[in-house]
């Protein structure tokens, strides 16, 4: 069988005349080919091109051959894209495209899917465009990426938007184009997840010029990777804005096939590490040198040096989240103990290998570190001072400063409720454990009572509006503090609600566990009966009494926002799947809770 043919492209910028005339000619002199992958923004930059994009949006013109595009920012992207995420044909989880039109799909989000045998990832829009619902990605995003580098498998294609920083490095400079060394167009996260990923070809717009760089060599594989970089479409310049390529599906070549490394080979551009020195002799880099550090195990020398970490140190990020690392001893990256019990203290990992967190004071975690007196005095004490101290800083812990209080409704002795911030609805609750708990399975089984309690109080409420409560809890292993979601969703709806769950889980390749009981707490039994803490793990209680649950593994790719995604799906609010989308004035959130709270006060069981 021969090998699929691709195009790939650079910034359409709306040019869609242009780049349906350059398919139909190359189509025509050396396909045809399977499909089109366009990198960099694919919406128009001027509203003059506007009315020629909308021509083929609304179907009055034709794409010739299945496009696909992650470049979801510019002028008219918010209208069509609100409407394709509403469109029903793409409710659920679509990794291999959301239907715009016929032969154009929108690569949302992160994913990975096949296409003609190919292995293709992506990330969709920029980093931090603050303010925009389209064209930017998000730290989920990134994390889902991060998770798939685990996967067994090599990966054929990774599409980004922009150029991963320090890409130069190490490449014949009469190659490189003049200007190239202009840091806009370019993402040092897109650096560590390619150093990660390590896909056979790596294709990215944005920068506003071509270059095909000589392939690298990648830690800890055989394949090399190749970096190609597109000029937009029809640039005053001429230069090359769409190139042809047949690989061959890395899942049908030989080994031998799979480790061919062209002479012209360089080594790998992001971060050069001598593997056969021992981490803590590495070379000592100086401190100008941070900034070429792309991989996300990041030179942390300069930030602990008050702990006496030697120069060149490299920590693991595997290591240093989870306490463990699949790689073991073949591992070029340090396994800290101390960077781990930072970790543990709540400090926040990005402060801890760069000194510095983009998240700013949206972060939950803590930037400084943490002395003994201010974490534990010893490894036996230690997860139990971490806990309170992360406590201190919880958005959960009603002792904590940061606790959202205007948002409560009710207190009882185990359990507490709170409307949810930047509700899918109006009325969503959260019920939330009065200790910093993981999780709720693993509370006492007197807590369960009272749990109980709450949730058919919640019943009793939204069954005098009309309403239905679907129930669902995300164990995230590392974890902090716990919440189960409770859903108000009409009467109409109830009966499609395990259906669209199920269909949901199918599509990301896992099927649910199925309890059926008589009762809640026979149910919630059967949960904890299940439940491994070493693990991640969702649930959701239906209407109808019917639990669906499932185990996640480490290396699969789970969205943190299921739940809540596949209820904005059967509701038709695909455009509040994300909860920053929908926050509020402190005023209104307050305005909302004195309703709530006066209407349930017949049924609040701590009244």
């Amino acid at each position: 069988m021969a090998p699929p043919r691709i195009l790939l492209c650079g910034d359409v910028l709306g040019r869609l005349n242009q780049l349906v005339k350059r398919i139909l000619s190359v189509n025509k002199s050396a396909g045809p080919f399977d499909a089109v992958l366009c990198v960099g923004q694919f919406f128009p930059d001027s509203p003059e091109r506007l009315l020629e994009f909308m021509d083929y949006i609304e179907g009055r013109s034709q794409i010739p051959l299945p496009t696909y595009f992650i470049g979801d920012y510019g002028i008219g992207a918010a209208k069509v894209l609100s409407a394709a995420s509403k469109d029903s044909a793409n409710l659920g989880f679509k990794m291999d495209g959301l239907r715009i039109c016929d032969n154009l799909y929108w690569l949302k989000g992160s994913g990975k899917f096949t296409l003609h045998g190919l292995s293709v990832v992506y990330i969709s829009g920029r980093r931090s465009l603050d303010g925009q619902q389209f064209g930017k990605y998000s730290q989920d995003d990134v994390d889902a990426l991060r998770a798939l580098a685990d996967e067994s498998g090599i990966v054929d294609l990774f599409l980004t938007n922009e150029w991963p920083s320090g890409v130069t490095k190490g490449a014949v400079t009469s190659n490189i184009p003049p200007g190239i060394s202009d840091s806009s167009g370019c993402d040092s996260a897109i650096s560590e997840l390619v150093g990660e990923i390590k896909p056979r070809y790596h294709i990215a717009g944005t920068k506003g010029i071509f270059y095909d760089r000589e392939p690298y060599s990648n830690l800890d594989a055989v394949h090399v990777t190749r970096f190609l970089g597109l000029a937009p479409v029809g640039n005053k310049d001429k230069q090359k804005f769409i190139h042809a390529i047949s690989p061959i599906p890395a899942s049908t070549m030989s080994s031998a096939e799979i480790s061919m490394k062209p002479p012209n080979t360089t080594l790998f551009p992001y971060k050069i590490i001598e593997e056969t020195a021992p981490t803590n002799q590495a070379t000592k880099r100086p401190s100008d040198s941070i900034s070429d550090t792309q991989y996300w195990r990041y030179d942390v020398s300069q930030k602990r040096q008050k702990h006496g970490a030697g120069d060149g140190d490299k920590l693991c990020f595997k290591f240093v989240s989870s306490g463990s690392c699949p790689r073991g001893n073949k591992c070029n990256f340090l396994h800290d103990t101390e960077a781990r019990e930072q970790y543990m203290r709540g400090v926040c990992f990005d402060f801890i290998n760069k000194g510095k967190c983009e998240r700013g004071p949206d972060c939950n975690f803590k930037h400084s570190l943490q002395d003994e007196d201010e974490g534990f005095a010893s490894r036996r004490s230690g997860s139990e001072n971490a806990k309170s101290s992360r406590s201190k800083r919880c958005w959960f812990c009603l002792s904590s400063p940061d606790v959202e209080s205007h948002l409560i409704i009710s207190i009882g002795e185990s359990y507490y409720c709170a409307l949810a911030k930047g509700p899918l609805v109006e009325d969503q609750v959260l019920v939330i454990p009065v200790e910093h708990s993981a999780n709720t399975l693993s509370l006492p089984p007197e807590c369960e009572i009272e749990l109980d309690r709450f949730q058919k109080s919640l019943k009793m409420y939204f069954r005098t509006q009309g309403k239905e409560v679907v129930f669902f809890e995300w164990i995230f292993k590392r974890g902090t503090h716990a919440n189960i979601q409770a859903v108000p969703i009409p009467l109409s709806r109830a009966s499609a609600v395990k259906n669209i769950f199920i269909l949901a889980a199918e599509k990301l390749g896992f099927q649910f566990v199925t309890t059926k009981s008589n009762n809640d707490s026979e149910g919630r039994k059967s949960l904890r009966a299940q439940f491994d803490d070493k693990i991640s793990f969702f649930y959701v209680e239906l209407p109808d009494g019917t639990i669906l649950s499932h185990a996640i593994e480490d290396n699969e790719k789970f969205p943190v926002q299921f739940g809540r995604e596949v209820l904005a799906g059967l509701l038709n609010m695909a455009d509040r799947a994300d909860w920053r989308n929908c926050k509020q004035s402190k005023e209104d959130e307050m305005k909302m809770a004195e309703v709530f709270k006066n209407q349930f006060k017949k049924f609040d069981p701590y009244q």
